[in-house]
C-alpha cells in the first residue's frame, strides 16, 4: 500500500511538472505571437499611412493635370485670339503703310511740282532780269520769285505820265520784252496790278486812285494783248489803289516807290493741281 502511494505521488508530481513546462512554452509562444501581431499592426499602420500619402499625391497630381489641361485650353484660346489680333494688326499695318505710301507719293508729287515750277520761274527770272535791265536803271524794274510766282515791279515813270493812264512811248520797249517772256510760257497766267500813292486825284473818267490804278492796269493789259499778241484769256487786270504801299508815304521818294505797276507771272492753278494728281498716282 505504501508502495502504491509512492508511485501515485511520483506520477502526480511528474504530471504536474510536464504541465508547467507546456504552460511556459505556451506562454512564450503567446508572447512571440503578440510581438508578431504588434509588428504586423505596426507595418499595417505604416502601409495605411503610406497609402494615404500616395492617395494624396495621386489626388494632387490629378488636380495638377486638370489645372494643366485648363491652362492649355486657356493658352490655346489666347493663341487663337492672338492670331486673330495679329492678323487684324497686320491688316491695319498694311493699310497704314499703304496710306503712308500714298501720302509719300503725294508729297513727292508736290515737291516735284514745286521743283518744276521753281526751276521754271527761276529761268523766267533769269531771262527777265537779263533782258529787262538792258539799258534800264535797275531801280526802275525789280524781278522777284516767291512761292513759284514771278513778280515784276515797274516804276510808273517808265510807263505813265504823272496822274495819267496813257502809256508812254518808252514803255513799249519794256512791255515788248515782258511780252516775249510771257509768250514763251503759254501755260502761265499773267496778272497786271496798278498801284498808286495816296495823293487824291479827280479828273475826267478818274474819280479817285481806285480808278487810276485800275485804268493803268487795263492800259497795260490792252497793249500786251493787241500789240504783243498775248492771249487775252491769260490776262488779269487789277487795280489795288493806294492800299498796298511798299514804303510809308512820308516822302516824295517813298511815294514814287509806291506808284508802280506789278506784272505777276504765275502757274495756272488748275494745271498745277492736275500735275499734283498725276504725280500722286
Amino acid at each position: 500500500m505504501k508502495k502504491i502511494s509512492i508511485i501515485l505521488l511520483t506520477a502526480i508530481t511528474l504530471s504536474s511538472c510536464v504541465s508547467k513546462k507546456q504552460f511556459v512554452a505556451l506562454e512564450a509562444e503567446h508572447a512571440q505571437t503578440k510581438e508578431e501581431l504588434l509588428a504586423v499592426k505596426t507595418n499595417l499602420q505604416k502601409c495605411l499611412i503610406e497609402s494615404e500619402k500616395e492617395s494624396s499625391r495621386a489626388f494632387a497630381l490629378t488636380e495638377q493635370v486638370k489645372s494643366l489641361k485648363d491652362d492649355k485650353k486657356t493658352a490655346l484660346k489666347q493663341v487663337e485670339n492672338l492670331t486673330v489680333l495679329t492678323q487684324s494688326s497686320s491688316d491695319n499695318i498694311k493699310n497704314v503703310i499703304s496710306q503712308l505710301s500714298e501720302k509719300d507719293r503725294y508729297i513727292n508729287g508736290v515737291r516735284k511740282a514745286m521743283t518744276q515750277k521753281d526751276s521754271l520761274n527761276l529761268a523766267i527770272k533769269y531771262h527777265l532780269t537779263k533782258n529787262l535791265t538792258d539799258g534800264i536803271q535797275d531801280k526802275d524794274i525789280e524781278v522777284n520769285v516767291e512761292k513759284t510766282v514771278v513778280f515784276i515791279s515797274i516804276s510808273d515813270k517808265l510807263l505813265f505820265k504823272s496822274g495819267s493812264y496813257n502809256v508812254t512811248e518808252s514803255a513799249y520797249t519794256v512791255l515788248e520784252k515782258i511780252a516775249k517772256v510771257i509768250n514763251d510760257q503759254p501755260k502761265m497766267e499773267v496778272m497786271i496790278e496798278g498801284h498808286t500813292d495816296p495823293t487824291p486825284i479827280k479828273r475826267n473818267l478818274i474819280q479817285d486812285n481806285w480808278d487810276l490804278s485800275a485804268l493803268r492796269a487795263t492800259s497795260i493789259t490792252r497793249i500786251l494783248q493787241y500789240k504783243f499778241n498775248v492771249q487775252p484769256e491769260r490776262l488779269i487786270a487789277a487795280g489795288r489803289s493806294q492800299y498796298i504801299p511798299l514804303a510809308p508815304n512820308d516822302t516824295a521818294e517813298n511815294k514814287a516807290k509806291n506808284r508802280r505797276t506789278k506784272i505777276i507771272i504765275m502757274p495756272k492753278l488748275n494745271q498745277f493741281f492736275d500735275l499734283l494728281e498725276q504725280d500722286a498716282k
